[in-house]
C-alpha cells in the first residue's frame, strides 16, 4: 500500500506540474498543447487554427467579389454608380464544450515514472486522443445527430451545401473530381495548387487502384509506390475519420474540395487539465476540458461530392 501511495503521489505531483491556478494550462502551455493537437490531427494540420480569446469570436472577411475596373476618362472621377466597395462579412466561431476523462492505473503510472517522462507521456497520449476525436466532430458533426458528441456542432460535411455533386453511387473516379471542380465558382479556382480533395481512406484507395490499373509506367508508379495522387493539379488526401457508412447500403462516403486554409478551427485558450485520485480502484483520474468550433471561412469556396461508394 505504501508503494502504491508513493506512486500516486508522484503521479499527481507530475500532472500538477502541468497546471496551476485550478487546473488551467498557462498561455505558453496552452499554445504547446494546441500545437500538439494540430500535429496529431489530419484536418487541423491543414486548416487555419485560431486561438480564441473568448468563447465567441468573429472572423472579419473582406473581398471584392465583382468587377472593380471601369472605363475611365482623363481628369474625370468615376460617377457614383461606378464606384465599388468591398464585401464585408463575418464568420462567428462559437466554441462548444468537450470533456475527456482518462483513468490510469497505478501500475501504468509506476512504469511511466520509472521512465521519468510521465508529463510527456500524458500530454502525448491526451493530445493524440483528443486530436482524433476533434477530427471526428470537425468532419462529421451534425446538430441533428442522435449522438450527443456529434450533435454539439455542425461539421464540414454538414456545412457544405452550396456546391454539391452527385457521385452516382459508384467508386471515386475522375468524372466526380472533374464535376467538383466545375461546380466551384471560377473565382476560387485561380490557384488550384493550394486546394485539396479530402475523402475517406477507402475512397482514395479505390481511386489509386484505378490509376494503378493502367498498363503504363504511370500505372506501375501507383501500384508499387505511395506516390501522391492528383487530379488537374489538385492533390487528393485521405482523412481517417471520413465516414464510409453513408447511404442506403451504408457503403458510401463524401469528398470535399477546397483550400484547406478555408477551414477555420477555433480553440478557446482556456484549456483545463485536472486530476483526482480513486484509491480503492487504484487509479488516477485525469480530466481534460476544452472548447472549440469549426466553420468554413467562405462556404461557397467549398464543393462536396455525395454518393461515392466504397468497397
Amino acid at each position: 500500500m505504501d508503494d502504491n501511495r508513493s506512486i500516486i503521489e508522484k503521479a499527481d505531483l507530475a500532472v500538477a506540474d502541468l497546471t496551476s491556478g485550478g487546473g488551467l494550462l498557462q498561455p505558453a502551455q496552452a499554445a504547446k498543447f494546441m500545437r500538439l493537437l494540430v500535429k496529431q490531427s489530419t484536418v487541423m494540420n491543414m486548416a487555419t487554427v485560431v486561438p480564441m480569446r473568448s468563447p465567441k469570436q468573429l472572423i472579419e472577411k473582406i473581398r471584392f467579389g465583382s468587377r472593380v475596373l471601369r472605363a475611365g476618362t482623363e481628369a474625370v472621377a468615376l460617377p457614383v454608380g461606378d464606384r465599388v466597395k468591398p464585401d464585408l462579412t463575418k464568420t462567428e466561431l462559437d466554441a462548444k464544450l468537450f470533456k475527456a476523462e482518462a483513468r490510469i492505473s497505478y501500475e501504468a503510472l509506476e512504469d511511466s515514472i520509472e521512465r521519468g517522462a510521465l508529463k510527456n507521456t500524458i500530454m502525448q497520449l491526451l493530445g493524440e486522443a483528443i486530436a482524433r476525436d476533434m477530427d471526428e466532430v470537425i468532419i462529421n458533426g451534425d446538430t441533428g445527430s442522435a449522438d450527443p458528441f456529434l450533435a454539439q456542432l455542425d461539421g464540414l460535411l454538414k456545412q457544405t451545401t452550396s456546391n454539391v455533386v452527385d457521385g452516382g453511387t459508384v467508386p471515386l473516379n475522375k468524372g466526380v473530381l472533374r464535376d467538383m471542380l466545375k461546380a466551384m465558382p471560377s473565382e476560387w479556382l485561380r490557384n488550384k495548387k493550394i486546394m485539396r480533395y479530402i475523402t475517406s481512406v477507402d475512397a482514395l484507395i479505390d481511386y489509386r487502384d484505378t490509376l494503378a490499373g493502367r498498363a503504363t509506367g504511370a500505372g506501375d508508379k501507383f501500384l508499387e509506390t505511395d506516390a501522391p495522387v492528383l487530379y488537374s493539379g489538385v492533390p487528393l488526401v485521405d482523412a481517417p475519420l471520413f465516414p464510409e457508412n453513408l447511404g442506403i447500403g451504408t457503403n458510401e462516403t463524401n469528398v470535399l474540395l477546397s483550400d484547406p486554409k478555408n477551414i477555420q478551427v477555433g480553440i478557446w485558450r482556456k484549456i483545463r487539465i485536472e486530476t483526482q485520485q480513486d484509491a480503492p480502484a487504484g487509479v488516477l483520474i485525469i480530466v481534460a476540458t476544452l472548447r472549440f468550433d469549426v466553420k468554413w471561412a467562405e462556404e461557397t469556396a467549398a464543393a462536396k461530392a455525395i454518393k461515392v461508394t466504397v468497397a
